[in-house]
């Protein structure tokens, strides 16, 4: 299942390089935000036109499918740096120490091993789909108002070796922890159990309270 991890900082070389990829993973998942919501508006344009003027939008189905990599997979890295892909954690949960982060750095090892054949086999077909020499740079395109797919299967290599990229930061910081170790190391995701959860959870509240101008603040003034 997937759990709420927290994500330790230090001065050591893969903690830096850690928070600079961090930095290309919110972008891309802002980037992931923001066609969900384009896709929203897009499905009220098409429906209050069809509702108003019996015309909804040309090529509605046409830009939801180019819209699907950037909801599917810009956010991957970001998902897997925060711990939150779904995973088993019955035999995880009962690991401790060097066991814990030989299992981790296994699993992580096994992941980048797949997402490396991804990313090969994106690319692949993505080249498939783009000549410079085609209308558009583009040997196919959409059904309805011909939209050329090369730039939506460019997005599945792009987002994956970003991924990439984050697992390896990750086998370093297990393998790290693993020969020094280290009971929280910094850059991978430790799992918290349920009082961490908790009281991570009553932080947050509590500073949103505390903040100034709100109710009580108006109240007691």
């Amino acid at each position: 299942m997937a759990g709420n991890a927290a994500v330790l900082e230090d001065d050591s070389l893969v903690s830096r390089l850690d928070r600079r990829l961090l930095q290309v993973e919110q972008v891309l998942a802002l980037i992931s935000g923001l066609a969900v919501f384009s896709l929203m508006v897009l499905a009220v344009v098409s429906v209050g036109g069809r509702n108003a003027f019996n015309a909804p939008l040309p090529g509605y189905v046409d830009w939801i499918e180019q819209a699907m990599p950037l909801i599917a997979f810009m956010g991957i890295a970001y998902v897997q740096r925060e711990g939150g892909h779904i995973r088993m954690d019955i035999v995880i949960g009962a690991l401790r120490g060097r066991a814990l982060w030989l299992f981790e750095l296994f699993s992580v090892l096994l992941i980048l091993a797949l997402m490396i054949c991804l990313v090969w086999g994106s690319w692949a077909h993505f080249a498939r789909s783009f000549d410079f020499a085609a209308p558009l740079w583009s040997r196919d395109s959409s059904i309805d108002i011909g939209i050329p797919l090369w730039p939506a299967k460019l997005l599945a290599p792009v987002a994956f070796s970003v991924l990439c990229l984050r697992l390896v930061l990750q086998v370093w910081a297990y393998g790290r922890a693993l020969v020094l170790g280290l009971d929280a190391p910094a850059a991978v995701p430790l799992i918290q159990d349920a009082a961490a959860q908790a009281a991570h959870e009553a932080e947050m509240l509590t500073g949103h309270d505390d903040a100034p101008g709100d109710g009580a603040d108006s109240r007691n003034s």
